[in-house]
C-alpha cells in the first residue's frame, strides 16, 4: 500500500463512526470498542438489558461496512447444525448418481449477530468455537472455510438468570472484547425518543467495503508499541494471577487470572484504537482505556469478592492504580 492509499483508508474511520451515529445515538465509547474489535480482528460480546439497541448496532455497522450480514437468534432448542449447516441428499438427473453435499449455515457470513447466545445449551454454544478460533467450520471430517473478515458479535441480557446458561470461561476467552453497554443519558434519550417516533428513517450509506477492512487489520499490526508499554502489559497481565500477584487486591479476592492470550489481546486493541484515531503509536492511554472490556471476562474473582459485591472492573481499576509504567 502507498502512503496515499493509507491516508484514504484513514480518512474512511470517521466517515465510518458518522454513518453509524446516524442511527445510534450516543453509544460512543461501545461503538469504538465495537470498531477496535473489528480492526483487530477478533469477536466481541455485548452485555446489556433490553432495549438499547445492541442487535440495531450490529445491524446498522453490517449496512455501513456492506459486509454479508446474518442474523442467529439463539433459543433454547437451536442444534449446532441450525449454525454450521448440514449435508443434504441430491440426486444426479442425468447419471441417477447420488450424492451428499454441504449446505452452508448462517455462520458463513463476514458479520454474524449471534443474539441472546447465553439463551442456548453449552453444546450449542460450544459450535461457535472452532469459527470463532481458527475461522472454519468442519462438518463430516471436511474443512469450509468461513468468508474474510469474519467477526461475530454476541449479545447477551445480563438480568435474565431463569432459562439461561452462561458461557464457560473457556468460551469467554475467545472474545476479544466483553462490551458492557449502559443507558443512555438524559440528552441522548430524548433524541432518541423524538427521532425513532415519527416518520423520517435515517438512510446509512456503506463506508467501508470487505477488502478496505482486511487491509484496515494488516495495517493495526504495523502499529508501533514502545518496549516500555509492552513490558507494562506483560506485568498489568501477570499481576491478574493470584499465586504470583503482589496486588492486595487480587490476592485477597482474586480466583484466577487471565491467561497470555489476554496480553495479545491488550496489545492488539490499543493498536486498532490508536489507527481509529488517526496515530500510527499506542499510548499509555490506549491501553488503559481497554483494559477494562479486554480483562473483564477473563479475571475471576471469589466469594468473598461477591459476598462484597466487588466486580472484575473493580480488579482491573485497582491492577491499572498498582502496577507501576
Amino acid at each position: 500500500m502507498t502512503e496515499q492509499d493509507v491516508k484514504t483508508l484513514l480518512a474512511k474511520l470517521p466517515t465510518l463512526k458518522a454513518e453509524i451515529g446516524k442511527v445510534i445515538v450516543g453509544q460512543s465509547q461501545v461503538l469504538d470498542e465495537v470498531l477496535v474489535a473489528l480492526l483487530a480482528g477478533g469477536h466481541a460480546l455485548l452485555e446489556g438489558v433490553p432495549g438499547l439497541a445492541k442487535t440495531l448496532l450490529v445491524r446498522t455497522l453490517a449496512q455501513a461496512t456492506d459486509l454479508p450480514f446474518r442474523r442467529i437468534q439463539f433459543t433454547p432448542d437451536l442444534m449446532p447444525t441450525d449454525i454450521l449447516g448440514t449435508e443434504v441428499l441430491e440426486e444426479d438427473h442425468g447419471t441417477g448418481k447420488r450424492s451428499f453435499k454441504f449446505n452452508p449455515g448462517p455462520i458463513f457470513a463476514s458479520l454474524v449477530l449471534a443474539d441472546e447466545i447465553n439463551r442456548t445449551p453449552p453444546k450449542t454454544q460450544a459450535a461457535l468455537l472452532e469459527a470463532m478460533q481458527e475461522g472454519h467450520v468442519t462438518y463430516a471430517g471436511q474443512e469450509h472455510a468461513l468468508p474474510k473478515p469474519f467477526f461475530l458479535l454476541a449479545t447477551q441480557n445480563p438480568i435474565e438468570q431463569s432459562g439461561t446458561y452462561p458461557l464457560p470461561e473457556a468460551q469467554l476467552d475467545r472474545f476479544l472484547l466483553y462490551v458492557r453497554i449502559g443507558y443512555p443519558t438524559e440528552q441522548e434519550e430524548m433524541a432518541v425518543l423524538g427521532g425513532t417516533t415519527g416518520t423520517a428513517r435515517a438512510e446509512v450509506r456503506p463506508i467501508l467495503g470487505g477488502d478496505d477492512i482486511r487491509q484496515l487489520q494488516q495495517l493495526v499490526r504495523q502499529v508501533s508499541l514502545s518496549p516500555e508499554l509492552l513490558s507494562f502489559v506483560n506485568r498489568l497481565v501477570r499481576a491478574t494471577r493470584p499465586a504470583t500477584s503482589e496486588v492486595k487486591f487480587i490476592k485477597d479476592y482474586g480466583r484466577w487470572g487471565a491467561g497470555p492470550r489476554a496480553g495479545q489481546a491488550l496489545i492488539l486493541c490499543a493498536k486498532a484504537r490508536a489507527l481509529l484515531q488517526g496515530r500510527f503509536a499506542a499510548t499509555l492511554d490506549d491501553l488503559k482505556a481497554l483494559a477494562p472490556p479486554v480483562l473483564r471476562h477473563r479475571v475471576l474473582l471469589n466469594f468473598n469478592a461477591e459476598a462484597e459485591n466487588l466486580t472484575p472492573d473493580d480488579a482491573v481499576r485497582e491492577l491499572l492504580k498498582a502496577v507501576a509504567v
